[in-house]
Order: structure tokens, then C-alpha cells, then sequence
């Protein structure tokens, strides 16, 4: 995993890799089915079939996308450094339940999110579930080309609908998304309620052999990321070249703890750096 931590301590040299400049106020930085009836709760039927290889992708697939759509990109290249560095850590077991978050808005998380999907779930054996938590904003779905407002998270939760009916079984095979849904008058309430408490346990207990990765909204902006935290194996914190403060991200890691935070990955940036994961990700993604 990324030395995230020596990043923070060199923060005295790090104007010359961008950071805290003081034009700059902002910190710096860039399914096959299942045999078991379990499973079938995480395999919903995707509507527009899933896709082989060989075959085009659907309309409305988001240029963001890049893991798929320049699979041979240097940006591509690095998410799948980025999924070797977590399936295989140097220490213990791999982060089952992934928390990607940033701490401002427009940083590139969702997009880092949907690409780390991607590639996991483009590896022999790993299954993924893809969730969108960020219900004042979400975006995963359409990333993917579902339609906006589509039933989600919020429905589930402000509702009796059934899990499985709200899953979206994606044309990447063995990936699988839980969108964030209609945007809901009260998403701190419903993401910090007991049946989310409830939901994430069940799921990541239930489910333990595949790799779930929630997209969260800022901690700075949100109090709710701050209950979903308390449930996840691991945390990455996106940061943004040019925009994020030092300072922010080590708000970050002290609310969560250095064994919370599994690294950093720089968006935005033109040029890899030495310290956190170093991914850069060419001005892909917009939140």
C-alpha cells in the first residue's frame, strides 16, 4: 500500500510537487452467475445483457470509463497497479469493504471509484459491488448509462423495496452496482439509520468473497461518511493537483486513524509523484 503517511511528513518540501501554493489555496495534488441461491440477491438480470468480449459497449457509457475505453492507457495501466496493491498487500488480508472518498467535492472520487471497479472485477476470480452513498450527488449510475433518478439506495432505504430489485448487474461481467437512487430530502438521516447499519453488515457478511467498494461524499461537507467509515475494511482519500490542502488531508487521517487509510491517489495531475500511490489520472472525472 502507498506510504501515504511519508507524504504528510514532507509536506515542508512539497511546494515542489504542487503542494500548498499559495495561489492555490484549495491542496493539491490529482457476473457469471453464481451456483449458490445466496448469491442471486447481488445477480439482478442487467436489462442490456452483458457484455462479451468483443462486443460494444453500450450507448451512454461515460467517457470517464477509461478502464474500459483505453484499456491500454497509462491511466489504465495505473488502476490496475492500484487493484494489485490492494488484492495482494504485503501484510495480512486484502480490504474487502473499500471506502473512497475525497475531501472536497469535484476531486475525482466516483470516477476513481467506477475504474477500480472495473479492473477488479476484469481480474479471473473477483467479484465486485459497486455502491453509490453519495446521495446528495450521485453519479455512479450514470457513469454506467442508467438512467438518472433510477431506483437506488435512498429507494431501498425510505422504502420496502427489496434489495435485489435495486441492484443493477452491469455489462462488465461480475460487476454490479448499487446506485445511489432518487435524491432524498434527508440523505444524512438515511445513511447514518440503523437499516443502512443493518445493510452494510448483512452485506459484507454475507457476501465475503467479493470486494465492495462504497463511494462516499466528502467528510468535510457530510456527517454521514463519517458512520460508514466505522464499517469498512479500508479508506482511500482521492486528492485533486492543484486544489487540495495538505492540511485536508491530515484532518482526514487523523478523524479515521493511519491503519483506516489504505493511501492516496492524486487526480488531476499530468505527471506521477513519489509519495502516496502516485496514480494520476489526466482530468477524468468531475466529483
Amino acid at each position: 500500500m502507498g506510504k501515504i503517511f511519508e507524504a504528510l511528513e514532507k509536506s515542508a518540501q512539497g511546494k515542489q510537487n504542487g503542494f500548498d501554493k499559495p495561489e492555490e489555496e484549495d491542496f493539491s495534488a490529482t457476473e457469471p452467475d453464481r451456483e449458490d441461491q445466496d448469491s442471486k440477491i447481488l445477480e439482478p438480470e442487467y436489462k442490456h445483457g452483458t457484455a462479451q468480449a468483443g462486443d460494444p459497449l453500450p450507448i451512454g457509457i461515460n467517457e470517464a470509463l477509461i478502464t474500459l475505453l483505453k484499456p491500454h492507457s497509462a491511466a489504465a495501466e495505473q488502476f490496475r497497479q492500484l487493484k494489485t496493491n490492494i488484492l495482494f498487500p504485503e501484510k495480512g488480508e486484502p480490504p474487502r469493504t473499500i471506502m473512497i472518498t475525497s475531501a472536497s467535492p469535484h476531486e475525482g472520487k466516483s470516477f476513481v471509484a467506477a475504474n477500480l471497479a472495473i479492473s477488479i472485477a476484469q481480474s479471473i476470480d473477483e467479484f465486485v459491488l459497486l455502491m453509490d452513498c453519495d446521495l446528495r450527488s450521485p453519479s455512479i449510475a450514470n457513469l454506467f448509462g442508467f438512467e438518472e433518478g433510477a431506483q437506488g439506495l435512498s429507494d431501498y432505504l425510505t422504502s420496502a423495496t427489496p434489495l435485489s430489485s435495486v441492484l443493477k448487474k452491469t455489462f462488465v461481467n461480475k460487476l454490479t452496482i448499487l446506485s445511489g437512487g432518487s435524491i432524498p430530502p434527508n440523505p444524512s438521516e438515511l445513511l447514518s439509520s440503523e437499516q443502512m447499519r443493518r445493510m452494510l453488515q448483512e452485506v459484507k457478511l454475507r457476501y465475503s468473497d467479493r470486494y465492495i467498494l462504497i463511494d462516499t461524499p466528502p467528510p468535510y461537507i457530510t456527517s454521514e461518511t463519517n458512520a460508514i467509515a466505522r464499517y469498512v475494511d479500508g479508506i482511500i482519500l482521492v486528492v485533486r493537483h492543484g486544489k487540495t490542502r495538505m492540511k485536508e488531508v491530515q484532518d482526514i487521517v487523523d478523524i479515521y486513524g493511519k491503519d483506516k487509510i489504505l493511501g492516496v491517489i492524486q487526480n488531476f495531475s499530468q505527471k506521477k509523484i513519489g509519495y502516496g500511490y502516485g496514480y494520476h489520472k489526466y482530468g477524468y472525472g468531475n466529483k
